[in-house]
């Protein structure tokens, strides 16, 4: 999947979409089709520069948070009160934000990007 995010080009992802379909079919093959009826709206991210791209591809911030809540409330089968939960929540969110300090890399030209496509829409 990394050579279908990656690549430089639409026609170069659906290449790499051909070779993972060649390797994988048999295995994935329910994937691979349905990558394969879907390709237009999985492939929206191709509209844009492709330092646009890395940030959509490898910014995993909801996965990542999911996965700092589940951390937290995995080990309770039940809490005692909805306040309970929110606490727990809110230890996990403490603890994912800590992580949210890092620069984005290339964030300058990234923005000045941001502010060419969305001209009406990003404030600074």
């Amino acid at each position: 999947m990394k050579d279908i995010y990656g690549a430089p080009t639409k026609q170069a992802a659906l290449a790499a979409l051909d070779s993972l379909d060649a390797k994988w079919s048999v295995k994935y093959a329910y994937a691979i089709r349905s990558w394969r009826e879907n390709w237009d709206e999985l492939t929206v991210f191709f509209d844009f520069p492709i330092e646009i791209r890395q940030i959509i591809y490898t910014t995993n911030l909801i996965e990542n948070l999911n996965g700092k809540i589940r951390k937290y409330t995995k080990n309770k089968l039940s809490f005692p009160t909805d306040e309970a939960v929110l606490k727990s929540v809110y230890l996990a969110l403490r603890e994912a934000s800590k992580k949210w300090t890092m620069p984005i890399k290339n964030w300058g030209m990234i923005l000045n990007q941001f502010l060419t496509i969305f001209d009406k829409r990003v404030r600074i």
